[in-house]
């Protein structure tokens, strides 16, 4: 896709892909200061926002979901979070944030919202919901789309 002067580009891969890696780029950087990288840190999240402890292979499912990684690679992001003491096991298969997770969860996201604040100043709401429709019915067409590759059913990030 090429633009010329003012025009406004359609949505389009690129321009969703441009998105995507402009704001994971704040969040490398944010996260690289705390030694933590971008997997890590979407694992991690998914145990700080829960209720309680959630069985790893619960939380390796959400990671396959939602970085389309594969299993024993989601599992292995488990385990290192485990091992540097960021999360514990609970139980027989179970995992639970610990004080120090919770803690590096709430100093990246502290440090990363006034980033996408500034980011998001100025939009208004019904935009913001017209893009959020539009992306959430790409990610599910994509999802379909990979399962259908995979032979496997669709699963959508949450």
């Amino acid at each position: 896709m090429t633009t010329t002067g003012t025009a406004t580009p359609l949505l389009d891969p690129r321009v969703l892909a441009l998105a995507h890696y402009a704001g994971r780029g704040i969040l490398e950087r944010v996260l690289a200061g705390h030694g933590v990288t971008f997997q890590e840190s979407v694992t991690l999240r998914v145990a700080a926002v829960a209720d309680g402890p959630v069985e790893r292979e619960g939380i390796a499912a959400e990671v396959v979901g939602s970085l389309k990684i594969g299993a024993a690679e989601a599992r292995a992001v488990v385990d290192g979070l485990v091992g540097a003491g960021l999360l514990a096991a609970e139980g027989p298969s179970g995992v639970r944030i610990t004080d120090a997770g919770r803690a590096l969860h709430a100093r990246t996201s502290a440090e990363t919202a006034p980033v996408s604040a500034r980011i998001y100043a100025g939009i208004p709401t019904e935009d913001l919901a017209v893009a959020g429709r539009v992306l959430t019915l790409i990610t599910q067409r994509a999802d379909a789309e990979l399962a259908a590759l995979a032979g496997a059913p669709a699963t959508t990030a949450k």
